[in-house]
């Protein structure tokens, strides 16, 4: 397969054609319940008889210890969120893969209702599936620390509910690990913002793509959209692979791949 290309085919098409154990990481974020109109891109309903397919084959193509990062979001139909989400991070355990981690993209704002009749919706799941154990983990630090410094270890509770106070010490730096709440903002700038309906915002695939993966692995997207996977996987020296059904969408990711060499993040 050609290497840093996006493949303007459905993502089944392209998948065929790779090995197993192929791929170190993918990033992506697939259709919400048919919540967008993509041009010339879906012709199908999205439902089980579509995601269950793609989600087979990326367990098979994935790399042992590889994982795959899955942004995602229900639609809320006659007054009830559908589940659609859950449902897939169930059928990727049955496909043998770990659902190593469930954390949630925070972007910070909300799209008011009317009238209101819940709490403003200001999330989005973010599923990290893992085939077996993940191989890479450089997490992100940057969680300041309350107590820095040398410091008792922290109190330990027992299954019975009983409280253990340790005795020995450890020294915490200035930040600590991130939790698995992620507060990053969305693409809004107009900057950044290409006019495909639903863009990832380049921070979270960026932090995402740090976290799983190091220098040269390969990175997969299998709904490329304007090809914010592969922008930031150049970006941070990641070979990339892409499936993209728009051409105009293939169009604008291949001239936003190109513009990285001397651009920040």
């Amino acid at each position: 397969m050609k290497i840093n290309h996006i493949y303007n085919e459905d993502c089944l098409e392209t998948m065929k054609r790779m090995p197993n154990n192929y791929i170190d990481l993918v990033v992506t974020s697939p259709p919400y319940d048919n919540l967008r109109t993509y041009k010339n891109a879906i012709d199908k309903n999205w439902n089980e008889s579509v995601w269950k397919p793609i989600i087979k084959e990326l367990s098979r193509v994935i790399k042992d210890g590889g994982v795959i990062v899955w942004v995602v979001n229900d639609a809320t139909i006659n007054g009830s969120e559908t589940g659609t989400s859950f449902k897939q991070a169930l059928y990727a355990i049955e496909c043998g893969l770990r659902l190593h981690d469930t954390m949630i993209w925070d972007k910070g704002w909300f799209q008011a209702g009317n009238p209101f009749v819940r709490y403003g919706q200001s999330i989005e799941y973010m599923f990290v599936f893992s085939k077996g154990k993940p191989k890479t983990f450089n997490p992100i630090k940057d969680r300041p620390n309350k107590k820095q410094g040398r410091t008792k270890k922290p109190t330990i509770r027992h299954s019975n509910g009983g409280i253990k106070t340790q005795d020995t010490y450890i020294t915490r730096n200035e930040y600590g690990i991130r939790k698995c709440v992620w507060e990053v903002p969305p693409c809004n700038s107009n900057i950044e913002r290409t006019g495909h309906p639903a863009q990832m915002s380049e921070g979270l695939a960026h932090d995402h793509i740090i976290s799983w993966s190091n220098e040269n692995d390969l990175v997969y997207d299998p709904f490329m959209g304007s090809g914010t996977t592969a922008k930031v996987a150049k970006y941070l020296n990641r070979k990339f692979i892409g499936s993209e059904l728009s051409k105009e969408y293939c169009d604008i990711a291949e001239a936003r791949i190109k513009s990285v060499q001397g651009q920040l993040l």
